[in-house]
């Protein structure tokens, strides 16, 4: 099993409790995990929209806050990324998808953690690739295929 050494952060905003338990760390740990094909270094943020607008827009040039964001930093000898999930976002998509908090994190996280080793869906190619890497990994895990 592929080490994994992980910071988990949580922003100051309203319903953090909440967030908080939806990701335990040892679920965020096996999720990323799961993900994972080597080593790797991870911080994961929960941030509020304020600080999630903030970061797409100072390193995406797109002005909302979006569900995740991977800062991708070295993929070889171990895979070191900053992921940052924004509660409001992850919330109102879980209600929409009709997925619980935690499901939608799941997804996130593995969806994150791709980014982090290369993975992409730029192309319909690519997406569909990634998709299909993704509902794997979350059927392994116990979850519905997030699409």
């Amino acid at each position: 099993m592929n080490q994994l050494t992980l910071s988990l952060q949580f922003g100051k905003f309203d319903d953090v409790a909440q967030h908080r338990a939806a990701l335990p760390r040892h679920k965020v740990t096996r999720w990323l995990r799961a993900a994972l094909q080597s080593d790797a270094e991870l911080t994961v943020r929960i941030v509020d929209a304020a600080e999630g607008q903030a970061l797409n827009r100072d390193y995406r040039k797109k002005d909302y806050a979006t569900n995740v964001l991977t800062f991708d930093y070295t993929q070889e000898p171990v895979v070191t990324a900053d992921l940052v999930l924004c509660a409001p976002v992850v919330t109102a998509e879980a209600k929409e998808q009709g997925k619980t908090l935690e499901a939608h994190y799941a997804h996130l996280l593995v969806h994150g953690a791709l980014h982090a080793q290369g993975w992409d869906h730029d192309e319909d190619e690519d997406a569909q690739v990634m998709e299909l890497r993704e509902s794997e990994i979350m059927a392994r895990l116990g979850f519905d295929n997030p699409y």
